[in-house]
């Protein structure tokens, strides 16, 4: 692999791409902590977890994204990020309560959501058996 001053980062959402350009760093968050990749970092495959993920573009300027979990793959200079839910910031402490507020906030609506639905699951299973017992 050739030695790069920049790397091309393709940020995708399920039914978009939140962002496609090029990168001299990039840092974010993996269920181990926080990490960081510069374009010649050896090729690294990670979970990601909510949180706050910026690029320091080959400009100079910087851009800031609030991430739901996800997966990042860098290839060579190419790095893939695919997440389930993200929003552009302009301000990081506004961009983390975002993060916080909303992708914790979903994950916990979800999480009651699969409870209430495998309780009517269970009740239903429970009518079945006792139709079943009363017509025999």
């Amino acid at each position: 692999m050739s030695m790069a001053p920049d790397m091309t980062v393709t940020l995708r959402l399920p039914m978009a791409t939140l962002f496609e350009g090029r990168a001299a760093r990039l840092t974010g968050v993996a269920p181990t902590g926080a990490f960081g990749i510069l374009p010649n970092h050896v090729d690294f495959v990670t979970a990601l977890v909510p949180s706050v993920m910026t690029l320091h573009l080959a400009d100079g300027s910087e851009e800031i994204f609030g991430l739901d979990e996800g997966l990042l793959v860098k290839k060579g200079h190419k790095v893939s990020v695919a997440v389930l839910r993200g929003v552009r910031g302009d301000d990081l402490s506004s961009l983390q309560q975002t993060v916080k507020t909303s992708f914790v906030q979903m994950d916990e609506e979800e999480r009651q959501a699969r409870s209430a639905l495998s309780r009517l699951e269970a009740d239903m299973v429970r009518r079945f058996a006792e139709l079943q017992r009363s017509a025999v």
